[in-house]
């Protein structure tokens, strides 16, 4: 299990790959996305917007403040790294079902080329 120190590092890296994708494909997203990861009861939450992910923060699990995000993915904490690292394909840690992602289809397009 990978630590939380691990997973924040592993998120932050998402959202410097989010800024350097191309931009105009994400645009015009403007939403609160999560990552739950359930064997560290935690959850990392940021804003996406403008082709970056800001305000990225660390939530515990059962805390009040969690916003309510429209891009939501759940995986394991090893999951998280090993994808952020490229040791994982997003689309077959998905068919398999270690990764779990709640968003509309139009997320979904427009955030393929993220992972």
């Amino acid at each position: 299990m990978a630590s939380v120190a691990e997973c924040d590092s592993a998120f932050r890296a998402l959202a410097d790959r989010m800024d350097g994708a191309d931009s105009s494909k994400h645009n015009h997203l403007d939403r609160i996305l999560s990552c739950t990861l359930p064997d560290l009861d935690v959850t990392f939450v940021g804003h996406l917007h403008d082709g970056t992910l800001t305000d990225i923060r660390q939530i515990s699990d059962g805390d009040a403040a969690v916003p309510k995000a429209q891009v939501r993915l759940t995986m394991s904490s090893d999951d998280l790294v090993d994808l952020v690292a490229g040791r994982t394909k997003f689309a077959t840690a998905w068919a398999n079902r270690r990764v779990k992602i709640d968003a509309s289809v139009l997320d979904l397009v427009r955030l393929r080329s993220i992972f």
